[in-house]
């Protein structure tokens, strides 16, 4: 416990939520007679004093989201965080709420950040990105009952049926499916996949949805299946040294798909032979080169996250009213389809050519 106690050190010292501290202090007739005498006596036990802004947090007059800022990464796959910050911003203010900025270097910081913007009652919220399984993050913000929405699934088999905590997320398998099928209708039989190293949430997903349309179809073996799969870091040297390795190794292909536009680019790079490439995210990079891509909505992202933490739930699990409704949003991407333009240059380094095209 810090020099003076906070609403959440009264919180668990009562062993109710914080909205309930709220309503004793703000609404106590609508508190049970025997919850309201507990919360009573722990704030006289704490010497609990609210000051200004723990005022604004009872009331939720913050009207502030707090939302980490993450790093810069390589231009290309930090565009869809990018893309999905700015929504966010425009839809909360159109909403009357605002968004504020972070920076942490770790899980570990990021949670030291919560606990002094929550302590100091400058958000009434959170939402966090690029969440992971078991992520340290969602649990210390459940276990200190405060509401957050996630951008990305907890990544646990419950996820839909009883989710530990409120999310939305794109479907990744039902954008690598459509992929897919869009080349098998082209008349392709044997598309390749370029991915990530597994585990990876974000990654398995999509990687399923190439390989139950491709298992579906039946144009190859299961053998011939394995070899038209490179595993592999993201980025676009990756991209360019996998496809080389698909020459080698997996022989004559009809189309690539790959987990990230960076991986793509790196493919298109590294493809003389000018076979149809399919990236995943739509960032401008693909606009610019004619790069085919699957399109994260970000737009219906941002609106689900700020209905999740606003809306009936208020970005609660734990103390959710009786709903029929779903505790998160799926979001079905969109499959952009371009005319394949970029020019194959082995010769050119790959970091140079991205260079060339963010110009």
């Amino acid at each position: 416990m810090g020099e003076f106690p906070t609403v959440t050190d009264v919180a668990r010292v009562a062993g109710v939520s914080r909205q309930t501290v709220s309503n004793v202090m703000n609404t106590p007739g609508i508190v049970k007679a025997d919850t309201r005498a507990r919360v009573e006596a722990a704030i006289t036990a704490l010497g609990y004093r609210p000051h200004a802004s723990a005022r604004r947090l009872r009331t939720r007059r913050s009207s502030t989201i707090g939302i980490r800022l993450d790093p810069m990464i390589d231009g290309i796959s930090g565009s869809v965080l990018d893309r999905f910050l700015h929504a966010l911003t425009e839809q909360a203010d159109a909403r009357g709420l605002r968004v504020l900025l972070f920076t942490a270097t770790s899980p570990e910081d990021e949670i030291d950040q919560f606990r002094r913007l929550n302590d100091g009652a400058d958000v009434d919220g959170f939402v966090l990105t690029s969440t992971t399984a078991d992520d340290p993050r969602t649990a210390w913000l459940l276990e200190h009952d405060i509401a957050f929405v996630t951008f990305g699934r907890p990544w646990q088999e419950n996820d839909f049926t009883d989710p530990s905590h409120l999310w939305v997320d794109v479907d990744g398998h039902a954008g690598l499916y459509a992929a897919t099928r869009a080349q098998q209708d082209a008349g392709a039989r044997r598309i390749a996949y370029l991915g990530w190293p597994s585990p990876s949430g974000t990654g398995d997903d999509r990687r399923r949805g190439w390989h139950e349309a491709m298992l579906e179809r039946g144009d190859v073996s299961a053998e011939e299946l394995a070899r038209l799969e490179v595993v592999t870091t993201d980025g676009v040297d990756q991209g360019a040294a996998a496809m080389r390795q698909l020459a080698r190794t997996a022989g004559g292909i009809d189309a690539v798909l790959c987990a990230s536009d960076a991986l793509a680019l790196g493919a298109m790079i590294a493809n003389p032979a000018r076979v149809s490439v399919t990236g995943y995210d739509n960032t401008p990079i693909a606009a610019a080169i004619g790069l085919s891509s699957v399109d994260q909505p970000v737009d219906e992202v941002a609106a689900g996250v700020l209905e999740l933490l606003t809306g009936e739930f208020e970005g609660q699990v734990s103390h959710a009213p009786d709903s029929a409704s779903p505790r998160y949003r799926m979001v079905t991407p969109r499959l952009i389809t371009r005319q394949f333009e970029a020019i194959p240059r082995d010769s050119v380094p790959a970091n140079a050519l991205v260079d060339e095209v963010s110009r």
